[in-house]
């Protein structure tokens, strides 16, 4: 599946983008999620890149809890059910 091409049928999944990440959810998210019809076949790579959220912003990915690193994310497929979460970095002091 080179790219992240979708593919197949619809499945839901659901997708939390946290801090300044939320700005990006479509209309008719609530709390900071939205549920979400995707493609069967869709990557981690595939959705960040629907929701056009920039690279720089994208720092921490987990699907179902666990991290899914920046090399993996192009190749990670989803599946019906799963939680994608989505946050930015975090500056602390």
């Amino acid at each position: 599946m080179p790219g992240g091409v979708e593919v197949g049928d619809p499945m839901r999944i659901t997708l939390k983008l946290f801090a300044t990440l939320g700005d990006y959810l479509p209309a008719g998210a609530r709390f900071n999620q939205v549920e979400l019809d995707v493609p069967e076949g869709s990557t981690v790579q595939a959705l960040i890149e629907r929701y056009q959220l920039p690279p720089r912003l994208v720092h921490l990915v987990l699907v179902n809890g666990v991290f899914v690193p920046p090399a993996d994310r192009a190749q990670r497929a989803l599946a019906a059910g799963d939680v994608v979460a989505v946050w930015p970095p975090i500056a602390g002091g």
